[in-house]
């Protein structure tokens, strides 16, 4: 129950990296803002590149795609206005602008999960069935991995968004973290907040757990199968398609469980180094690992790049 004489929060305010002095908020400013341009950056390569050479027009680049997309959807929930913070002398958000922001970083921070777990299996059915990779892998399947990750998303959004709003928030506004997080968020109510922390460990699970243990088991199969294998080319061709996937889910689910399954934490400075690493590292992360280590991507680039510079 809320104490009975509260004062109603009208807005919060952020402690983001306010414990700094100001040369190594500037210094963290210019660094993020490298970071999130060569994020725009690589990810629009990655979608012209994939959108213009027909011969990635599968399903494996098809969810490369969609994943970029969400991905830069990702940072623009949250690092423009961190950026800003990190200059500004003032940090302060309203309600209904953190509740949005909350809204559109589960939305994407989820289907992000769900679309690694489709491109697990996506792996999956490219190396353990490669004779019906095209039947089961069809257009219509895609579309409905996508759709379904997208759904997810949204749903996951919506639920948490209403359970952590629903709480009354007094007296206490500032929130120790640079953005409007579920956690950071919980600790300013002024209500028992067991039920809404059962909820979210709840829902944690499902988008982090679950994922994890489809892709775990997608990759045991694809390792036997990789193993079975005569060829010692076929073998490495094998890893080396897996390798970008693989290399992304390690850090993008290891950032992310570290934060929403662990015990209760009071190094709130800590959680918010980590969170940088899934906020703005990671993102670029993807692009960056899927051009350098697939080859046809990386071709693609330079044919693109070798027409440009010959017109």
């Amino acid at each position: 129950m809320p104490r009975p004489n509260f004062t109603a929060v009208a807005e919060f305010t952020f402690e983001g990296f306010s414990i700094f002095g100001w040369q190594p908020r500037l210094i963290l400013f210019v660094v993020f803002l490298v970071l999130y341009l060569l994020t725009l950056a690589s990810n629009a390569i990655i979608l012209t590149v994939i959108c213009l050479n027909h011969q990635l027009h599968t399903p494996m680049y098809f969810f490369l795609s969609v994943l970029s997309i969400s991905e830069t959807c990702y940072t623009v929930a949250i690092i423009p206005r961190m950026l800003f913070s990190l200059l500004s002398p003032q940090h302060a958000i309203s309600i209904p602008d953190c509740a949005t922001q909350l809204f559109f970083y589960l939305t994407f921070g989820v289907n992000n999960c769900f679309l690694l777990t489709a491109m697990g299996y996506d792996r999956y059915v490219a190396i353990c069935n490669p004779l019906r990779y095209s039947v089961i892998m069809g257009k219509k399947t895609c579309i409905q991995l996508a759709g379904g990750s997208w759904s997810i998303g949204l749903s996951t959004a919506t639920i948490q968004v209403s359970s952590v709003f629903s709480l009354p928030f007094c007296d206490a506004s500032v929130i120790s973290h640079f953005f409007c997080d579920i956690r950071p968020l919980m600790k300013l109510a002024c209500a028992d907040i067991t039920i809404k922390e059962l909820i979210t460990l709840l829902i944690s699970l499902c988008v982090l757990v679950l994922p994890m243990v489809l892709i775990f088991i997608s990759y045991v199969l694809i390792v036997c199968t990789i193993l079975k294998m005569a060829s010692a080319e076929g073998r490495k061709k094998a890893f080396a398609t897996c390798a970008s996937h693989l290399t992304v889910v390690i850090v993008h689910y290891g950032c992310t469980s570290f934060i929403y399954l662990k015990p209760k934490s009071q190094n709130s400075l800590q959680d918010r180094l980590i969170s940088v690493t899934y906020t703005v590292i990671t993102p670029l992360l993807n692009p960056v690992v899927y051009s350098l280590r697939n080859k046809e991507v990386k071709d693609a680039l330079l044919r693109a790049l070798g027409r440009k510079s010959l017109s």
